[in-house]
């Protein structure tokens, strides 16, 4: 059993060593854990603490590209390297690390695909009473579209399964966290939650600049991945509320019309005609909305069959080259995977033997 914990970082050298010393070396069930760094354009000494404290594997990307990117990187990386779980926490070191036994558990046991930590958000000193109930309402929203029951389901301190990570494709350029839940729940894949006590505040949060900002790109994700997996939701209530609203003027017209006073009442026909219009366009972009949900579901099937293909595989890695420079010395690193711009798939460079990756061998990204 291999395990990979990745750790998103951006400018993390103060709190990363926090982190890293926080992570058990030794867990039942577990053969070989292997520390990942997602070093997402970060303009400090990141990396080099990070090699101070023995991390070995790295992804590095030349710019900032988020956290969604961050982790689909690493996980193609993960994956690529043969890791049979994947554990994602954070450089800020705002979870428990010393939980991750706790959310290996359940995958080891077969009991479940995804482990969320639920960070008990109404214990937590520092969140606001709205953003408290802000959080209560967003995982409410999430379980409706997914189907679940999951207590927190903006936690970033997970963990996946290899299966769950080949039927999980990341769209969202913001963050990954209520997307995966959203996809696993639509595709059956057994999700559990395990309660842990989050770590003292080190830092704002640099996801989001304000609640409100948070608020209004979490909807967005919510909604697209809503639309992707049940547009019948959505467009048949816009249908039929904009239906019933125009048939009221309507038949406010039809009584003045029987009445002989029709033409004096055309605004209300014309009203309802525009309401009436605009259900009949939901009821079509229904239709057309089914039709790419089909043609996502075999898409998606198809790049299940191409991941399992691709990871699949001898586990080596290569590595993609960029002006990023950590250092004369690279003793001790055994892969580095730089990005300098957004990747597109796995590439195969041969000739990186001085980084310790092996001719010819996969790198994640592109």
């Amino acid at each position: 059993m291999r395990v990979f914990v990745q750790i998103p970082c951006l400018n993390e050298e103060e709190t990363l060593p926090l982190v890293l010393q926080s992570i058990p070396r030794e867990i039942p069930g577990v053969d070989e854990l292997i520390i990942l760094v997602v070093d997402d354009g970060s303009t400090d000494r990141t990396i080099e603490v990070a090699r101070a404290h023995g991390v070995e594997h790295f992804v590095v990307h030349a710019r900032n590209m988020g956290l969604a990117r961050s982790f689909r990187d690493g996980v193609d990386y993960a994956l690529a390297h043969g890791a049979d779980i994947v554990v994602n926490t954070d450089g800020d070191n705002q979870y428990p690390q010393d939980r991750i036994p706790d959310l290996l558990q359940p995958i080891i046991d077969g009991e479940a695909d995804i482990v969320i930590a639920d960070r008990q958000t109404a214990t937590i000193a520092h969140f606001s009473p709205f953003k408290k109930m802000m959080q209560k309402v967003g995982s409410d929203v999430v379980n409706k579209a997914a189907g679940t029951k999951l207590p927190d389901a903006a936690s970033g301190f997970r963990a996946y399964s290899r299966n769950a990570l080949y039927r999980l494709n990341v769209v969202t350029q913001f963050s990954y966290c209520m997307e995966t839940i959203i996809q696993a729940g639509n595709k059956r894949l057994r999700i559990a939650s395990v309660p842990v006590e989050t770590n003292a505040k080190t830092r704002e949060s640099r996801l989001f600049k304000n609640i409100w900002q948070h608020m209004f790109k979490s909807g967005s994700a919510i909604v697209r991945s809503f639309l992707m997996f049940k547009p019948h939701v959505i467009l048949t209530t816009i249908g039929v509320l904009m239906a019933l609203i125009g048939l009221i003027p309507m038949i406010r017209w039809f009584v003045f019309w029987l009445m002989g006073e029709g033409a004096g009442n055309m605004q209300s026909l014309l009203f309802g005609t525009m309401f009436m219009l605009g259900s009949f366009l939901s009821f079509v972009l229904l239709v057309i909305a089914d039709l790419q949900r089909t043609n996502r579901v075999l898409l998606e099937d198809a790049l299940e069959r191409v991941k399992r293909i691709e990871f699949g595989g001898p586990h080596v890695g290569g590595t993609l080259h960029t002006q990023i420079d950590l250092g004369p010395d690279v003793e001790g690193v055994a892969e580095v995977q730089r990005f300098d711009r957004v990747p597109t798939g796995m590439i195969t460079l041969p000739g990186d033997e001085h980084l310790g990756g092996a001719p010819g061998a996969p790198a994640a990204g592109g």
